[in-house]
């Protein structure tokens, strides 16, 4: 497996040799909630229903309704295994991605015959086609608008072919060769190509990639100003693995495939055509979303119509993850970490430390930043620093400003910074009337008419945790003695 160019088949290989990270079971399960119902208990963490915890990676194979297929839940799914995944210590995983992004490597394209994932084809055209026969899709709950590819990666162009991205989106399986996907408005590069292709009237082709490494699903999350439009953010994981991704001509449609993908959906976004989310099941509701809520059923978004299927032959992988899981606090909060940290190493060199967006804000509403203070002229930086960070990624409601002796990373530390080095007259500063993202409850005018307008408006808040220079003398902590031979006493 050493050599063998990076895919899930070998982080699964690799996650295999450390304990207590990947855990295989022959018990069958239902896809229509039961698989993310039982993965609740075993790993899932983030905000999820209560009771979870973090666990292994779960491969589920003997899925109902589907022989011969697999399904893997929670490989990203903590923080420590994101570590191992990445070959990285897991606190400074941001720093990684940030020189990532700064250290590009582009894909390679293959031939069909080096692309596993075009070893079995199904062609829309072929009889008894049907994707929610092909793709075991789960369910999250038995609410949701129907089976959903949450991890699958979307890869597009504009319609010159001049640039190129990935991205993940919601998208439902509708019908058997319709999928809906939501693309959030503004922001997402695959939304701007979309529009252009509206414009002028045409369907755009799109390659939807499932069961990736790992390196590729966390690249592809990131966003603007880090990568700006014509970045393809495939260049992060090559950067990540020090190797290009491999991409392969699609069968049916004119875009790139990832060739060692476990499935790929061959489509195409239908121009100016919109569907309702929950045509299906009329419940009101899509699927479990990163905020720790269901997420409303959109009543228009874009129709995608499905023209192949292909797949590795031995047992392909189908991945999927739950919406407010810890593994969606990986994906989607590194990158963000990377973002802030390229943003303020910048403006402000050597004064924030790290950074670390929690599971409490589902990896992108909260982030906690570590800052370091050199004289009495470094005081107040701290909130430059968070106002910098609110202000380029409008999705950011909560920033915690902590000194260096705290832990970021253990929520207990955090939050006995709040109530020890705070003082809420003085180190709570509000910023109403500003963007955040839409899936948030509590962005409604309803709920605050006086600063929210409309929809997906809100109120950004820091607190800021660090100890004024000038008293920095009186809140050491206590100190004990360092004993490096502590383990012994546990043999």
């Amino acid at each position: 497996m050493t050599d063998q160019p990076y895919d899930l088949r070998k982080v699964i290989e690799e996650l295999k040799q450390q304990p207590g990270q990947y855990h295989e079971t022959n018990v069958e399960v239902d896809p229509d909630a039961e698989l993310s119902g039982v993965y609740r208990y075993i790993g899932a963490g983030g905000t999820v229903e209560r009771p979870t915890r973090e666990g292994p990676a779960m491969m589920f194979e003997n899925v109902k309704g589907f022989p011969g297929t697999r399904v893997l839940i929670g490989a990203m799914a903590s923080r420590k295994r994101d570590g191992m995944i990445l070959h990285h210590d897991y606190k400074t995983l941001g720093r990684l991605l940030k020189d990532s992004v700064e250290n590009p490597v582009k894909p390679v394209k293959v031939s069909k015959k080096d692309a596993p994932s075009q070893e079995i084809v199904h062609l829309a055209t072929d009889k008894d086609f049907d994707i929610r026969k092909i793709l075991p899709a789960p369910t999250n709950t038995e609410y949701d608008a129907g089976p959903y590819i949450t991890m699958g990666v979307v890869f597009g162009s504009d319609p010159d072919k001049t640039m190129s991205d990935v991205t993940i989106h919601r998208m439902v399986l509708e019908d058997k060769d319709t999928i809906g996907m939501y693309i959030m408005p503004g922001g997402r590069h695959i939304g701007h190509f979309q529009k252009q292709f509206e414009k002028l009237n045409k369907p755009m082709p799109i390659t939807i990639n499932i069961g990736l490494d790992p390196a590729i699903t966390i690249g592809a999350t990131f966003e603007p100003p880090t990568t700006p439009l014509g970045y393809n953010e495939l260049w992060v994981a090559g950067a990540l693995r020090n190797q290009p991704v491999q991409i392969v001509d699609g069968v049916a449609v004119n875009e790139n495939a990832i060739a060692r993908a476990e499935y790929v959906v061959e489509a195409e976004i239908m121009p100016n055509e919109t569907m309702q989310e929950d045509i299906n099941t009329n419940t009101g509701k899509a699927m479990p979303e990163f905020p720790g809520y269901d997420g409303d059923a959109n009543p228009a978004v874009n129709v995608v119509k499905v023209k192949a299927i292909t797949h590795r032959k031995d047992n392909p992988i189908m991945q999927t993850t739950i919406g407010p899981s810890e593994e969606h606090v990986s994906m989607a909060g590194i990158p963000t970490e990377a973002s802030i940290l390229e943003l303020v190493d910048r403006a402000i060199p050597g004064k924030v430390v790290n950074v670390y967006n929690p599971p409490a804000g589902g990896g992108k509403l909260m982030t906690i930043m570590q800052i370091h203070k050199d004289s009495e002229a470094d005081e107040g930086i701290q909130k430059q620093a968070a106002i910098l960070a609110l202000s380029a990624f409008k999705e950011l409601k909560t920033v915690i400003l902590v000194d260096e002796d705290v832990d970021i990373f253990d929520m207990n530390d955090v939050i006995w910074t709040l109530n020890t080095r705070f003082q809420g007259d003085q180190d709570i500063m509000v910023l109403p009337g500003m963007r955040n993202h839409p899936l948030d409850p509590s962005e409604r005018p309803q709920y605050d008419p006086k600063s929210i307008r409309f929809r997906g408006m809100s109120s950004k808040t820091i607190f800021d945790g660090t100890v004024p220079f000038d008293m920095s003398d009186q809140f050491k902590r206590a100190s004990f003695k360092k004993v490096s031979d502590w383990k012994k006493y546990l043999e």
